[in-house]
């Protein structure tokens, strides 16, 4: 089992799906470090090698931001938004939908299942 930026990027996958097990790499980005790396789009992780291996490892830790930093970022973002008190950081604060989704009916993702209204049915 191939271990990349902290994660078991499982063995019987085509490189190219395995690398999108790490958070912050896509489709897009695993083409990118498979196309730098020189390795066959069709190759499974079982058939690198351990050069080829420390290849990609090396090509992460160096040009893209995964895992644990880009998470921190992420919440950092959001942070500031909430001190901020920006209309963006309100929406985070209270749970609510942010991009300007109605809540009227639906965003129960957001605001978590539906309470119960005591004396509404009639």
């Amino acid at each position: 089992m191939a271990r990349i930026a902290g994660v078991n990027i499982p063995t019987q996958k085509r490189v190219i799906i395995a690398l999108q097990y790490i958070h912050g790499i896509g489709a897009q980005f695993a083409k990118e470090i498979i196309e730098k790396n020189n390795i066959a789009p069709e190759r499974r992780v079982n058939e690198l090698s351990d050069a080829e291996v420390l290849g990609i490892r090396e090509t992460i830790d160096r040009d893209y931001q995964v895992e644990g930093d880009l998470r921190r970022e992420t919440s950092m973002n959001v942070k500031r938004l909430m001190d901020l008190g920006c209309y963006r950081g309100l929406r985070h604060r209270r749970g609510l939908p942010v991009r300007g989704q109605r809540t009227h009916t639906n965003a129960r993702t957001r605001k978590g299942p539906a309470k119960a209204i005591a004396g509404k049915k009639k």
